[in-house]
């Protein structure tokens, strides 16, 4: 058997390994070649990024706003004991825990218990219900 080598293996093509950390410039082995980042590098980011939001903001939902936000409730007054269902427009975010925070005060003014909301919807459940409530459709 031969003696070992301390010349390092050839690759056949006469040019440095990919591995060869003893090559001259080890950052050229791979083409890498930094450099500052230009305006037009920075607007091609700053394009990107907005265009990727924007393609993506569809996707991420939002809490509803209550454009067009109704809740239907039941409600009590005591002595004597008297219940109702109403339906009634909330504001602000649509949900359950924002309907019970405006209704419990709008039905307490007027000597009402809120007792629990039914439902949150649009408009498009409107006519459905406005039979039922009567004359507390959109009342409080």
């Amino acid at each position: 058997m031969g003696s070992p080598s301390a010349s390092p293996p050839k690759s056949g093509n006469n040019t440095p390994l990919i591995s060869d950390n003893h090559a001259p410039n080890p950052r050229l082995l791979l083409n890498f070649k930094p450099h500052a980042p230009t305006l037009a590098d920075m607007t091609r980011i700053r394009f990107t990024c907005l265009l990727l939001a924007a393609l993506l903001a569809p996707a991420v939902p939002l809490p509803a706003l209550a454009q067009d936000c109704y809740a239907d409730y039941k409600a009590k007054q005591d002595d004597p004991l008297k219940l109702h269902y109403g339906v009634a427009r909330i504001t602000g975010e649509c949900s359950k825990g924002a309907a019970q925070a405006q209704l419990a005060g709008r039905l307490q003014s007027q000597g009402w218990t809120l007792l629990n909301v039914v439902s949150v919807f649009g408009p498009d459940g409107l006519d459905k219900r406005k039979a039922n409530a009567g004359a507390y459709y959109l009342r409080y």
